[in-house]
């Protein structure tokens, strides 16, 4: 592991194709301004939250590490995660559903390091630092909702999305992007978003993916907690954002009691929500979480499951009911009048495996072109072959090193000779190797000779299907990672100017160097830099009170309310921290 993330022994469990998603924080990066928009938004969240967030949030705080005036370290937030259990990685912004999921099953908190811009102070769809570690972090430091997230990941991990689930995801992720982006223009923005509005605008079934999503950003993003009446917030997208966080107490959001119908509202990521569920504790979110799980195909199987599979386009597992499991890219199946799965194909490499180990001598180098093989009972026994004792094995001329011929109550005809057999750790039959094969069903070859090896998987149905690989090592980790990258843009000789004068303010405050003059850089700011405003709250936080340069800095502020209504809240809010923290110290 890489420096930057030691100090926690989780993180060494996490496999290849989680580790690709592991960038440096390169905490020197952020800059003064990132500092200060950090700094203004714990003050206020703290200040507002603690009158309305769950009991866990300032607890959580406490126990995870995470300072008000500084953006925390990976370091440091793994060295203090450890003692309650979980750790913490850095990301590059959103990073694809399945991979998030499976990093909650490992008890990982994913943070996406980058900071939101001083224009989206509020809120952002961006996923940014500010969100994952002061929204996400606190709260797992309570036992019962740490669980439910693992137990979350653990379920999510397995759901199937649909070719419209990827399709989603790297629109939300570019336009995530494209708005942090200072570089971005107004029709690049638009672009964007008119691009991940066209998608939610699309009538499609949901996929399993969609209704976790779901049930994710009702509860672990946008949850409510007790009472209808009178809830608090716990979800991170609320207690990250602060325009939201007032928002959802009033009488203008509904609150609705959390049920597994969550699953199937949706929402835009780009609005203000207009509804929100309220659970009465966290171990009732496990309970939901549970219903909701026995409706997918990781405990359903068949047909459905298959087809799910089938139209997610990407690698997936089939568990048979003799614990053989195929993964790969499933593209065909043949049913029988009962909806059976009777037959079924992948193409490109697949591998096979048992209790999510691959088969030695099953993996991808073995079937680089795919898999096929017929399920079911054998015509006129009414026996699979995998119930069958060395006696009927031996009756029904199940010989290694002989030829056999058989026919399954589907029609499916082998015919071929028989090399071996490899056996679970049960003793049964799960998989029959043969040569010289042909498998014939109705007048369409499904197999040939001179295709090679023919491995028949046996199995009398499909007992679980689910997104991503038995075996995690079988497959390149390639597959899952996205190519839109996060931008960074060059800084012009007036941002770095400005950033200049937010370090030299810190270190003010910080004690680093009080021989700076507020004075000037109060000046300096009008003059120059006259549409910046949280570094004029940081120098009223500063100044003597009752001085001419308080004066000065307090009508600044109010002319800067009249000049930009849109932020006119946010400077209130500021100068209101300043005065309660200045009586709170008298």
């Amino acid at each position: 592991m890489n420096q930057y993330i030691e100090m926690n022994p989780l993180l060494d469990k996490l496999p290849p194709h989680l580790q690709q998603y592991i960038k440096p924080q390169n905490y020197d990066d952020y800059t003064s301004i990132n500092q200060a928009v950090w700094r203004y938004v714990m003050r206020k969240s703290v200040s507002y939250l603690s009158t309305v967030a769950h009991d866990s949030y300032l607890d959580g705080l406490e126990k995870t590490g995470i300072s008000i005036d500084a953006i925390p370290s990976m370091y440091g937030m793994n060295r203090i995660l450890k003692e309650i259990g979980w750790a913490a990685v850095a990301v590059d912004g959103f990073i694809p559903p399945n991979a998030f999921m499976e990093f909650q099953a490992y008890k990982v908190l994913v943070i996406a390091s980058d900071i939101r811009q001083l224009e989206h102070i509020a809120y952002t769809p961006a996923p940014d630092i500010i969100h994952e570690a002061a929204g996400h972090a606190p709260i797992i430091a309570n036992p019962d909702y740490a669980e439910y997230l693992r137990r979350f990941g653990e379920i999510g991990a397995k759901a199937i999305l649909s070719a419209h689930d990827n399709d989603m995801y790297e629109a939300v992720r570019k336009l995530s992007i494209v708005k942090e982006a200072p570089g971005s223009t107004v029709a690049e923005i638009e672009a964007a978003e008119a691009s991940v509005n066209e998608l939610q605008s699309k009538k499609v079934e949901l996929s399993e993916m969609a209704m976790i999503r779901n049930l994710h950003w009702w509860t672990v993003e946008y949850g409510l907690i007790g009472n209808v009446d009178d809830p608090k917030i716990y979800g991170a997208g609320l207690l990250s954002s602060i325009g939201e966080s007032k928002w959802c107490m009033t009488d203008k959001v509904k609150k609705i009691p959390y049920s597994v119908d969550a699953a199937y509202q949706e929402f835009d990521i780009t609005q203000p929500q207009p509804q929100l569920y309220v659970t009465p504790d966290f171990s009732y979110l496990m309970q939901v979480l549970e219903e909701f799980a026995t409706t997918m195909a990781l405990r359903k199987g068949g047909f459905r499951g298959l087809r799910k599979l089938i139209n997610s386009k990407k690698i997936g597992t089939i568990e048979l009911s003799t614990g053989l499991q195929v993964s790969g890219v499933f593209t065909e199946m043949i049913t029988n009048e009962d909806n059976e799965v009777v037959f079924f194909r992948t193409e490109g490499p697949t591998a096979l495996s048992n209790r999510e180990k691959e088969l030695i001598g099953h993996g991808v180098t073995m079937h680089p072109h795919g898999f096929s093989s017929p399920l079911g009972k054998l015509k006129g026994i009414n026996l699979a072959i995998e119930d069958m004792s060395p006696r009927d094995l031996k009756a029904y001329n199940f010989y290694d090193g002989e030829r056999i011929a058989f026919e399954y109550e589907s029609g499916i005809k082998v015919e071929g000779l028989n090399v071996t057999g490899i056996r679970n750790i049960h003793g049964k039959l799960i998989l029959i190797q043969f040569t010289d094969c042909t498998v014939i069903y109705k007048d369409k070859v499904l197999f040939k000779p001179e295709y090679g090896t023919f491995d028949l998987a046996l199995g009398k149905e499909i007992v679980s299907a689910y997104a991503g690989a038995a075996d995690y090592n079988s497959f390149d980790s390639m597959h899952f990672k996205s190519e839109t990258l996060t931008v960074k843009v060059e800084k012009s000789k007036e941002d770095k100017d400005l950033e200049a004068l937010y370090t030299k303010v810190r270190n003010y405050r910080t004690q680093k160097d009080t021989s700076v003059s507020l004075e000037t850089i109060f000046e300096t700011l009008t003059s120059k830099h006259s549409k910046d405003w949280l570094l004029l709250l940081e120098l009223y936080e500063l100044v003597d009170k009752s001085s001419l340069l308080e004066e000065k800095i307090s009508q600044r502020l109010q002319n800067i309310q009249q000049e930009r209504p849109d932020i006119a809240q946010l400077i209130i809010d500021g100068m209101d921290l300043v005065v309660t923290s200045y009586s709170e110290n008298l």
